[in-house]
């Protein structure tokens, strides 16, 4: 599971409504690029934050293999691999020369050292569960990684892009969470907390010569309106996902600018503490979903940058249900609920937003929603390392609002009362099974169908929105995808226009 992604100096320049003056494009080897939220630390291995992603994965740390823009599986660290006939054995083959950015070979032994991390009793890894098919790594040779499995696995390939998978050296695991060394295009430089992570392009990546950013650093800036002044005043030279929807409009008037609207894995939910009264009542769960008017939450939050969704998963998957009218928005409906619930005058209750555009804004849209019904929110916002600990790791909450980023994660549900959510049901947990073992496409995707009836029968959370990828980028910048089908920046393709 990937859970989602410093105030700029705003130039004079910027107050005056005009542009800074910057680099001829052809002279430029370096970007800027802006993130809402800084990560708790660098490896991706070991922390559920998608900003470590959004930095490190596919530029300072690989995977065996990688996303492409269209949601594809296709080349990483691995150069190939062959599927058995059963599909149980997979041989990934590494490129010839391969080195880690301290210097040292990196061959078939890391790779399953890396994988034994994960898969170990005390792992942290967030995403351990893409490693539970694996039965036993084999390296019959320095180039060669045979992975074993229990049954065939529909994602095991695209599990394996992501970074949670990335292979890491044993002698820098501890290093990892602040100077990380992977064997990437690109090299750790700095990290000034509070401000920003440098990386530089690694010499002695075996596609050193086709990557065209000499430098990058990410710009950590959660104010959405310092997010819009540093593109304006050339501080920044692109935000993936900007914080500030209304401002796309004025970018996509502005020569100096593209706006390229996507997709993202981002299911935004208002998560309820199934563990905690009241939401340990299916009924009251019930209510809060027909209260919520998820169109209007959309408009009023998000600009109309948002897809209302119905449960826990995209809809631009060719598996998706469209299920926003199980719950439409009826009040008369949710106050009958919470009367039958006991709580015929509706009831206190806290929701606790992360800093991100559409928790902070969502957090207020939807209070007042639920005050209709008669549930009395007190918002009270907290910052992401908080959230981490005290939602997340400590499930102290009552209701939060935050987007679920990576792919496939219905796995999120079966996870039991000690994960967040606070939620079991065996019935899921059976299906997720049958899932995870069915690679006919038409079979699997009737059951990812059943799947999310299930899980908005059960009104789970609030369902709300699946996260627009709104980016705006500076116009001679090149190479980025328009979508994010895995959270990463893929600088290795980027470059400015007029770059041999």
């Amino acid at each position: 599971m990937r859970l989602p992604l410093a105030m700029a100096t705003i130039g004079l320049a910027a107050l005056a409504g005009t542009a800074a003056p910057s680099l001829p494009a052809a002279a430029k080897d370096r970007v800027v690029v802006g993130m809402q939220a800084e990560p708790p630390v660098l490896d991706p291995t070991i922390n559920a934050a998608a900003a470590i992603d959004s930095i490190v994965s596919g530029n300072i740390f690989e995977s065996l293999t990688l996303i492409d823009d269209r949601g594809g599986v296709v080349p990483g660290l691995a150069d190939s691999w062959t599927v058995s006939a059963d599909g149980r054995v997979v041989t990934f083959r590494l490129p010839e020369k391969v080195t880690f950015h301290n210097g040292r070979a990196l061959t078939s032994e890391d790779v399953r050292l890396a994988f034994a991390r994960a898969m170990a009793p005390d792992s942290v890894n967030a995403s351990k569960k893409i490693f539970q098919p694996i039965e036993a790594v084999e390296t019959p040779d320095p180039r060669t990684v045979v992975v074993r499995l229990k049954q065939p696995t529909s994602i095991f390939l695209f599990s394996m892009a992501a970074g949670d998978a990335a292979i890491t050296a044993t002698e820098t695991v501890e290093q990892n969470r602040t100077r990380p060394v992977g064997s990437g295009p690109f090299r750790f430089k700095e990290w000034v907390k509070g401000d920003r992570v440098v990386i530089e392009r690694y010499p002695g990546h075996r596609h050193a010569d086709r990557i065209r950013m000499r430098e990058a650093v990410f710009k950590f800036i959660p104010d959405a309106s310092a997010q819009v002044a540093a593109l304006l005043a050339g501080d920044v030279d692109a935000f993936p996902v900007i914080g500030a929807p209304e401002s796309l409009a004025r970018f996509q008037r502005d020569p100096r600018f593209k706006v390229v609207i996507g997709t993202t894995e981002g299911e935004v939910i208002l998560a309820l503490n199934n563990a905690r009264k009241p939401f340990d009542d299916i009924r009251v769960r019930r209510a809060v979903n027909h209260a919520l008017d998820r169109k209007a939450l959309v408009d009023g939050a998000m600009f109309g940058y948002g897809t209302p969704i119905g449960s826990h998963f995209p809809p631009h998957h060719p598996a998706y249900v469209d299920l926003t009218g199980r719950y439409p928005h009826d009040i008369a409906r949710a106050k009958a609920l919470l009367a039958e619930a006991g709580f015929p005058n509706g009831f206190e209750t806290t929701v606790k937003p992360p800093p991100f555009t559409y928790a902070r804004r969502g957090a207020e849209v939807i209070a007042a929603q639920l005050a209709q019904a008669g549930i009395k929110v007190r918002i009270e916002p907290i910052e992401w390392a908080q959230w981490l600990d005290i939602v997340y790791k400590q499930r102290n909450y009552d209701m939060t609002i935050v987007a679920h980023t990576s792919p496939y994660d219905m796995d999120n549900y079966v996870r039991g009362p000690n994960y967040y959510y606070g939620y079991r049901n065996q019935e899921l947990d059976a299906l997720m099974k049958r899932i995870d073992a069915e690679v006919d496409a038409s079979r699997l995707h009737a059951l990812y169908g059943d799947a999310q009836r299930m899980i908005a029968e059960d009104a789970v959370h609030g369902f709300l929105f699946q996260l627009a990828k709104t980016g705006v980028y500076a116009a001679g910048l090149r190479g980025y995808g328009q979508n994010e089908p895995i959270v990463q920046t893929e600088l290795w393709q980027w470059s400015w226009a007029g770059q041999p």
